[in-house]
């Protein structure tokens, strides 16, 4: 059976034809994840949802444990991330209320650890293509078949956040040519690709940032009452793509660790080989 992963919304698991659904606390050498997992099937696919700012929303992008989250995933068996999340558009082609497929993250964040390396091991994977083109492709083509319109490709800037952009930072981000932005896909996706998780971002546009002189400046009022209303169009491209998704992975994301670690095996302590055990036993016995 295959396994899926979804990290978005608490309501995303919501989908019609779900079953054998159940809720499970997941500990990890990084802490807890952002709440406990929810798992269910869909057909012949074991899917694994994890609200990344945990149920209620009580988690700021800068305090949420990605690598807690991404690790959870793993040791659930996660093969394939589909991530969630609320975007700003920079482009006046895309209208909030439309999807993006981006292809490329400008990691924009100032304090996150975005690596499960260090600590006496050092990897270094390639995020050239840093989402998995196969999964995009499969997004994009049940995004088409559930009705949304989606912009596939383009670059999604990961900001730190809290706050939105200022008018000035908004404008010299548009000046280079991002067409989305965000507080989160690009720690996830590093943190996928160190994983040898295949990820692809579904993201929903819900306002204009503030440089649109036509448009409001973006609010949490304003992105709330966008992000409802594509909530079940969410639901709808997940329950679409999950059926068509490969049963297995011909793409370069599951062999991302193959020439990346450079620490040579004797010098990586016991300790450090029991913390990565799941990331790292195909190549450090």
């Amino acid at each position: 059976m295959k396994t899926v992963g979804v990290i978005g919304g608490s309501g995303l698991y919501e989908i019609e034809g779900l079953t054998d659904v159940e809720s499970i606390s997941i500990d990890t050498p990084w802490g807890s994840p952002s709440d406990d997992l929810i798992v269910g099937t869909l057909g012949d696919t074991k899917m694994v949802f994890l609200p990344r700012h945990g149920r209620g929303h009580k988690l700021v992008p800068s305090e949420i444990n990605f690598r807690a989250n991404i690790y959870a995933m793993k040791k659930m068996g996660v093969e394939w991330i589909v991530s969630v999340s609320a975007v700003g558009s920079m482009k006046e082609h895309i209208f909030p209320g439309q999807i993006v497929i981006p292809s490329q993250f400008y990691d924009h964040t100032k304090i996150r650890v975005s690596t499960f390396f260090g600590d006496g091991i050092v990897a270094h994977v390639s995020m050239a293509d840093p989402v998995c083109a196969l999964l995009s492709d499969e997004l994009y083509n049940a995004s088409i078949s559930s009705g949304a319109t989606v912009h596939k490709g383009g670059t999604y800037l990961c900001m730190e956040g809290p706050q939105f952009s200022s008018r000035a930072e908004s404008n010299i981000y548009r000046s280079w040519g991002v067409d989305v932005i965000g507080m989160t896909n690009a720690t996830e996706a590093k943190l996928a690709r160190e994983a040898e998780i295949c990820y692809a971002s579904l993201s929903l546009a819900t306002d204009y940032d503030c440089w649109h002189e036509q448009h409001d400046d973006v609010t949490v009022e304003d992105l709330i009452q966008t992000l409802n209303s594509n909530v079940q169009m969410a639901r709808n491209i997940i329950k679409t793509v999950v059926p068509a998704i490969s049963e297995s992975r011909e793409c370069p994301c599951c062999n991302a660790l193959e020439n990346a670690i450079i620490t040579p095996k004797e010098a990586i302590t016991q300790e450090t080989k029991d913390r990565l055990e799941i990331l790292i036993k195909r190549y450090i016995k």
